[in-house]
């Protein structure tokens, strides 16, 4: 459990906040350039139009990632109606999360292998470590959201390709009971042993990493 790395390993708990907390961030600063860059400034408005992780944090969110390693942070409100594109704009708002996550990937893998190469610290060191942990949360938080199920940022491809109206019922079938069919796979995914979510973000942290080592 994330709690208990406070005591057993302090350093390394700071570093996973840490992690997290980059993740969330530029996750979160993406949503809010996109949304702005296409015409809605109500996350500007909202303080949303940075990357200071103290505007993006959901608090209950946050608690939740210390106890028990999952949580979410504070969603940036949009306006549909302003963005440019009225089709695809939530789309593209939507996805600049997991783009920035994927950028942070590549940057940090890189800095992974500047270190490997020439460097001589060992894998137990802090600074490795926490690189280390930029990469796989950035890898569980873009993976994770790409699922097309409400509130993820992939169920808004979902929707913009569902624009007819014989889908209208099932949209919002999907937009009000999104969150509990998401918990029921999880729990199912964990409780039936399936290991579909782990295999997903072993396999893609397993890519990564022989990428850049």
């Amino acid at each position: 459990m994330p709690l208990t790395l406070l005591s057993d390993n302090p350093l390394y708990f700071i570093a996973w906040i840490g992690a997290i907390l980059v993740a969330l961030s530029t996750h979160e600063f993406a949503h809010a350039y996109a949304a702005y860059k296409l015409g809605d400034d109500t996350a500007e408005k909202m303080g949303r139009l940075t990357l200071n992780p103290f505007a993006h944090i959901d608090w209950l969110g946050l608690f939740m990632l210390v106890l028990i390693g999952f949580g979410w942070g504070k969603p940036v409100q949009t306006n549909p109606y302003n963005l440019k594109y009225k089709k695809w704009g939530m789309t593209i708002v939507a996805l600049a999360g997991p783009l920035a996550n994927l950028i942070n990937i590549a940057v940090f893998g890189t800095i992974l292998k500047i270190l490997a190469i020439f460097t001589a610290l060992p894998i137990s060191n802090l600074l490795i470590q926490f690189v280390y942990l930029l990469i796989i949360i950035n890898i569980v938080l873009m993976i994770f959201n790409l699922i097309p199920v409400p509130p993820l940022d992939g169920s808004k491809f979902l929707f913009a390709a569902l624009d007819k109206p014989k889908y209208n019922e099932l949209k919002m079938r999907l937009a009000s009971q999104g969150p509990l069919i998401l918990i029921g796979l999880l729990l199912m995914d964990r409780i039936l042993n399936i290991g579909i979510f782990s295999f997903l973000f072993s396999g893609t942290i397993n890519l990564v990493f022989s990428l850049f080592l």
